[in-house]
């Protein structure tokens, strides 16, 4: 169905006329036009406006900061664009007990701001933290270098409430970290793109601030050499925060470390990673090296592609050596940001034809060897799949996407096998 006069009318009457309001080009997502943005001031209006549009058969795609709102596959349909922006209060602090509950529009800025007054953080480097918002990064399970000592968004995340499609508010988790009552719902939303429910709350464990850091840059010659190195450090003692490997097109290899902690510490963790390392030693990062994936983000252009790939942190050099010679052949120019933890960003740049193949080939590789490329950011309209071979789980995933949203209500066709 089409959203009709007298439906919009009744979404209007749920958040006020003020906060509902025709969409327009700057609306669409990934070249797909909705006919309304409503955003709704409380959890009880989302579930409402969802009820609403689930009634009427029409599709809805949540937004957040709309940062990421090109992830994934375009939308099979959207007519009403759902705004979160106005769920953006921190809800409660716990700090004693290391805990913070933040409304989904909240900015991952507002909400570190906030922290930071009782000396703690959500341990959790995301894209763009001023514009993307809870309920986004979570949707996109969006997480950078800080995941090798503090985790993924999935250990962070102890509690959640979703609205779903029907208009029930289904709530999962607790206020305390060690609490595992009920169905892990908050696991299940993350990484989701919305197509389960709308994240309207989370919950999450907190970490202090570090007191200080320290970040210290090595060159690899080579691929094998830079495997050697990054498996060195990771099976030694050094307690180090993050590892990260960087590589320009056809250009040499370097690899960051992240220390945090007190003085004496960083200096006694510096000496032992040079003992180490031995020649050449690590300097001193005279840049902050830790902006690089948003760095290759902000630098794609008409002619980029932008993938997510994932190898076993064994395969680092298999996966260089691979992207050398699928350079060579199909004649893209790429760069690199690589954490040590095998899950990277690379962004090709070239012509239609040789980003076809590049990703191609790259994703062969990756499925071939255990891993997986998922394309995030496409100007061309050369119809590159999104997600590539469906896993195992795709049944179940389907399955899932019956029992939560039966009438495909929530942003259909975006998520993995078009769910």
């Amino acid at each position: 169905m089409t959203s009709t006069p007298a439906i919009d009318d009744r979404l209007r009457s749920i958040v006020g006329a003020e906060h509902a309001r025709a969409a327009n080009s700057d609306d669409s997502i990934a070249g797909v036009n909705a006919s309304l943005v409503v955003s709704p001031g409380n959890e009880g209006e989302v579930a409402e406006v969802l009820a609403c549009a689930n009634e009427a058969g029409l599709a809805v795609v949540p937004r957040g900061g709309g940062t990421k709102l090109r992830w994934g596959n375009p939308p099979k349909r959207a007519d009403v664009l759902l705004s979160l922006q106005r769920l953006d209060h921190v809800i409660e602090h716990a700090w004693a007990d290391l805990t913070v509950a933040v409304e989904a529009g909240c900015t991952m800025k507002q909400l570190q701001e906030t922290l930071s007054r009782h000396g703690q953080r959500v341990a959790l480097d995301s894209l763009w933290p001023a514009n993307a918002t809870v309920g986004g990064v979570l949707s996109t399970n969006d997480s950078g270098v800080l995941r090798l000592r503090y985790g993924a968004l999935r250990d962070l995340i102890i509690g959640v409430t979703i609205a779903l499609p029907d208009g029930t508010l289904a709530t999962s988790g607790g206020k305390v970290v060690k609490n595992v009552a009920g169905y892990d719902l908050p696991k299940l939303v993350t990484g989701a793109l919305g197509t389960l429910g709308v994240i309207t709350r989370a919950i999450f464990r907190t970490h202090p601030l570090s007191r200080e850091c320290l970040t210290l840059t090595f060159p690899a010659s080579d691929p094998e050499s830079l495997q050697a190195k990054v498996l060195a450090i990771q099976n030694s003692q050094l307690a180090h925060t993050a590892l990260q490997i960087r590589r320009p097109s056809l250009g040499s290899l370097e690899v960051d470390i992240l220390f945090e902690g007190r003085a004496a510490g960083l200096q006694a963790q510096e000496k032992q990673l040079q003992a180490l390392l031995g020649s050449p030693a690590a300097q001193t990062s005279d840049a902050n090296p830790w902006s690089a994936r948003e760095q290759l983000w902000n630098d794609a252009h008409a002619d980029s592609v932008i993938a997510k790939v994932v190898v076993l942190p064994s395969m680092l050099a298999a996966t260089f050596r691979n992207l050398e010679r699928t350079e060579a052949s199909s004649k893209f120019a790429s760069t690199t940001v690589m954490q040590a933890t095998g899950i990277g960003s690379i962004r090709l740049n070239g012509t239609a034809s040789s980003l076809q193949a590049g990703v191609a080939a790259i994703r062969e590789f990756s499925e071939a060897n255990g891993g997986s490329l998922v394309v995030l950011h496409s100007t061309h309209a050369h119809g590159i799949e999104c997600w590539g071979r469906p896993a195992d789980a795709l049944s179940l995933m389907r399955a899932l996407k019956q029992q939560f949203d039966p009438k495909a209500t929530l942003n259909p066709g975006r998520f993995v096998g078009g769910i």
